[in-house]
């Protein structure tokens, strides 16, 4: 098997590739800026230099030459290598800054000359305490300035395009994102304008950089030269507590990271996962940040003399099981969601399929054309195809309005009918109509009765993206019953760590008074002679998974350890048949 010694250690390998990743994946330290493991290589930053030799051939004797240890005599280049774009080779020997002053001297000049333009102003960069540029110069840099003279100027608070906003003094030239809108996104709006000390990406004249996945050039930027527009100094890295989660704006099922401070998400960034996205998001994933936040239902509201009024939790348990016991179950129209979890759905409809009410059934909410090929999808919602394995009924527009004619009673789970015109306020009146959501809509006004239950920032649950895949969210905010002190699963920030209750920057206003579903109704189950007792999303999971054939064997720990599990479905089979 093929060995590379790096820094007088020995390592085989099975795969020829790149010296950096190589080193990278070994767990070892190595700087870089201009390098990414998805784009093109073009080796412009010089950060990655290394010392590389190899074993000389002696071709009189047709073996490798030796020394007088029997070890191969080893000849390096006369000059320092960039470890991304040199490829690995048998018997090669890598030099790092670990094990080579002539390297070391080599980051430390290759900084200092980066940093000739680049401002000293980190403590008002919006990019500070997560700037690549920032920590390789506390590591590998000088300890100070050399530069005495005025440095360069550059055009500063560009806005690019809606969502992007440059300051080109910042910028290193690393070209990323310039490889990104040539390379991932095919738009090729950004390219390197100017020459020398003057240039910096930018877009052609009277362009705008509207890119639909324009602000994945924002989270691989290695400076602070492009920043989110809508993110721009609201908070500071340290100040926020990161939680892996899903996107749950349509079909893909992205991974992200969502980012909260004060029980607020600021921001969403794309988490790395190569079966379902990379390392990249669409901007329209990174607005659910408003549907966590803005516009919540918090409390039960039930409607009064035509206006929803609060009411007590209580209040709204009984309300539902006087609705039940006054009327033919057969005609209580059930509507689970593809914008609900596998565990939502479950429990929802086990409650009252329990009750005789008939099982559960969705519309799906597809746009045909909406999709790029790409992270975005024709699918709307993040959980169509759990919904089908349950083996709920998929409406179309038209089945739904006759079953919806036919009812006296309409319990909906985190639909909005009416916003998705599947129905109107003519279609509804005169009906028992009972809403379980998570925001504030036109379908939520309609409603008698409207149940605020938690949303994907604030339970664990699992979803299955349009290729079969079930992943999971974890929860990031707190809701007025739930506490990160006591929830060994929720994240905690610097300041959630050594912060009181009493800090300024913790308050309870961004609470919302609400319910995962699963709680909600294992209350209300005892009220109607029912046995229903689900405290987590974990628990759900266990019945689903036992009783439901496409999740067998599935649970959260696979899900975390193997980044999502493809489940067993025709379409699945068939992919990899």
């Amino acid at each position: 098997m093929p060995e590379i010694i790096i820094d007088d250690k020995k390592f085989t390998y099975d795969t020829p590739g790149k010296v950096l990743p190589f080193i990278l994946d070994h767990g070892m330290d190595l700087p870089f800026f201009c390098y990414h493991p998805s784009l093109s290589i073009p080796a412009n930053c010089r950060q990655c230099l290394v010392e590389i030799g190899t074993p000389v051939f002696d071709r009189a004797t047709n073996s490798f030459k030796t020394d007088e240890n029997g070890e191969k005599v080893i000849q390096f280049f006369p000059k320092l290598m960039t470890a991304c774009s040199q490829d690995m080779s048998d018997g090669m020997v890598v030099k790092t800054h670990v094990s080579s002053e002539k390297v070391r001297r080599a980051q430390k000049d290759t900084l200092e000359f980066i940093l000739v333009n680049h401002p000293l102003d980190c403590p008002i960069c919006d990019q500070a305490g997560e700037c690549p540029l920032q920590i390789q110069t506390y590591k590998y840099g000088p300890e100070g300035s050399r530069f005495e003279y005025k440095k360069v100027h550059k055009p500063k608070r560009i806005q690019l395009g809606p969502r992007v906003v440059l300051d080109a003094e910042r910028c290193i030239n690393c070209t990323r994102c310039v490889r990104f809108t040539h390379e991932i996104s095919k738009t090729y709006q950004l390219s390197i304008v100017s020459r020398g000390d003057k240039n910096y990406p930018s877009t052609a004249n009277g362009k705008e950089f509207d890119d639909a996945y324009s602000l994945n050039t924002v989270d691989i930027c290695p400076v602070g030269a492009l920043t989110q527009a809508d993110f721009r100094f609201k908070a500071r890295v340290w100040e926020m507590n990161q939680t892996p989660s899903i996107d749950i704006t349509n079909g893909k099922g992205t991974n992200v990271d969502l980012w909260v401070r004060d029980n607020l998400v600021l921001r969403l960034t794309p988490r790395h996962n190569p079966h379902v996205n990379d390392y990249w998001m669409p901007d329209s994933s990174r607005e659910a940040y408003r549907l966590f936040n803005e516009n919540r239902i918090s409390r039960p509201e039930i409607k009064l003399d035509k206006e929803l009024v609060k009411t007590s939790w209580n209040n709204a348990k009984e309300t539902i099981a006087e609705i039940i016991e006054a009327h033919d179950t057969k005609e209580v129209l059930v509507l689970g969601s593809g914008y609900a979890s596998v565990e939502e759905n479950f429990v929802f409809n086990q409650f009252f399929t329990a009750l005789g009410c008939g099982k559960a059934s969705f519309v799906p909410h597809v746009v045909e054309g909406a999709g790029d090929g790409f992270l975005l999808t024709d699918d709307q919602a993040p959980n169509t195809k759990g919904c089908e394995l349950l083996g709920f009924r998929a409406h179309t527009n038209r089945t739904f309005k006759n079953a919806l004619a036919k009812a006296t009673v309409v319990v909906v789970l985190a639909e909005d009918i009416v916003g998705r015109e599947l129905a109107n306020a003519e279609d509804l009146a005169g009906k028992t109509f009972v809403y379980f959501g998570t925001n504030n809509n036109t379908t939520s006004k309609d409603a008698q009765l409207v149940v605020p239950i938690t949303c994907a920032a604030e339970h664990a649950a699992s979803y299955v993206n349009v290729d079969g895949r079930i992943q999971r969210t974890f929860a990031a905010k707190e809701t007025v019953y739930t506490s990160r002190a006591t929830n060994l699963e929720m994240s905690t920030g610097r300041l959630d760590r050594f912060g009181t209750k009493f800090d300024n920057w913790r308050t309870d206003k961004n609470k919302v008074d609400c319910l995962p579903v699963w709680e909600f109704l294992s209350e209300l189950a005892p009220r109607l002679n029912q046995t229903l007792s689900y405290e987590t999303g974990k628990e759900v999971l266990t019945a689903v998974s036992s009783s439901v054939d496409a999740f067998a064997g599935v649970d959260y720990d696979k899900m975390d350890t193997e980044m999502g599990v493809v489940l067993s479905t025709p379409e699945t089979e068939e992919k990899t048949a």
